[in-house]
């Protein structure tokens, strides 16, 4: 899948920049960069995508991204109107590899970062509530200036590669290319996928999205994602369904037809694919019986 290449601006002051985020429009399109990106979420919830994994978040994931995987935050429809418009915060963070010099994780201390990094070439999650250390030091690196503040990212990188709660998101095969030259075509795929997919989508409707014929659509979108586009809407569909679970506000039978499956059964079996396990057995471990 072809992603957009962004700068990552810093000031002249600083090795490696910090930011809050609190625009849902920030970079919410697939993109990627040379600098690895450690990003906390406080507010908000929605469907990310890094390398070829998609998988909701929410507050409290921390995920670290390496050098030039594509990647993709796309908060929820309500955060871009009513009452919670813009009521997102995130803390994101972006440094080069060898910001601290060529040869400074090839020292025995820094081993554990330099592993660590070799593991963010696939994308890493990490809930807060499993390793609370690295939100504490996020904030620490945020509100720290000078040397203190490289101490911090040292700091929070190691409790990082400490914890054994982390899940690795992209596949071992995935390959992307940088051609920036359909950028514009995957993002409009992704936009109609978004705005389209609790209804029904017709092949040659989204083909015509991407300037192709449906059968060359299929041939050009399983070349780029290692996926079937089928299989692409199916994955936002239970991403979406994981949510109505959690909000509780419907039976299981209705957010079926909410997420646009056209039957229990093939919602049920698609569900416990992808997720491993039934949405009542979801709801269940998450505390709503």
């Amino acid at each position: 899948m072809k992603a957009k290449l962004l700068k990552v601006p810093r000031t002249p002051a600083h090795s490696f920049s910090v930011r809050e985020d609190r625009d849902p429009f920030i970079n919410n399109r697939w993109h990627y960069h040379a600098e690895v990106e450690l990003i906390c979420f406080h507010l908000g919830s929605g469907t990310q995508f890094v390398g070829d994994h998609i998988k909701r978040f929410q507050p409290g994931d921390i995920i670290l991204v390496g050098s030039n995987l594509p990647h993709y935050w796309r908060y929820d429809d309500q955060y871009f109107q009513g009452e919670n418009a813009h009521s997102v915060h995130s803390t994101v963070i972006h440094f080069s590899e060898t910001f601290w010099g060529e040869t400074f994780l090839d020292l025995p201390e820094t081993k554990t970062i330099r592993h660590l990094l070799e593991k963010a070439r696939r994308g890493i999650l990490v809930s807060e509530k499993d390793e609370p250390r690295i939100k504490t030091s996020i904030q620490k690196i945020r509100e720290s200036d000078g040397i203190s503040r490289i101490i911090a990212l040292m700091e929070c990188l190691s409790a990082f590669s400490g914890t054994e709660q982390m899940q690795q998101l992209s596949s071992i095969g995935f390959q992307h290319d940088f051609d920036e030259s359909e950028n514009q075509r995957i993002n409009a795929i992704y936009d109609y996928t978004f705005r389209h997919f609790t209804q029904t989508i017709y092949l040659n409707q989204v083909a015509a999205v991407a300037g192709l014929v449906p059968n060359s659509f299929c041939r050009y979108f399983k070349s780029r994602t290692g996926k079937t586009y089928t299989q692409f809407v199916t994955e936002i569909r239970i991403g979406h369904a994981c949510k109505l679970l959690l909000d509780n506000r419907i039976s299981i039978k209705q957010l079926c037809y909410e997420c646009g499956f056209n039957n229990f059964t093939c919602f049920h079996k698609n569900f416990k694919l992808i997720t491993g396990k039934s949405p009542q057995l979801y709801q269940k471990e998450h505390g709503i019986a």
